[in-house]
């Protein structure tokens, strides 16, 4: 149980730094090349969302194993 929560707990939070990076990405104007391949910024808003609502989810999970 206790490594259960560990493991959401670590998720959850590097599922809200890739969230925080990506919105630094946005507001700060940093650029990203994959491969020669320039990622559009649009992207970086759907990334958001998405390791947004993952990290919220995993920390919703975490207080409920309490």
């Amino acid at each position: 149980m206790i490594q259960e929560k560990k493991y959401l707990s670590i998720t959850a939070a590097i599922f809200l730094i890739i969230a925080v990076l990506h919105l630094l990405r946005l507001v700060l104007g940093w650029g990203a090349e994959i491969g020669g391949w320039m990622v559009p910024s649009w992207l970086s808003w759907i990334a958001v969302v998405v390791a947004g609502l993952l990290a919220y989810m995993g920390f919703k999970l975490v207080g409920k194993k309490s």
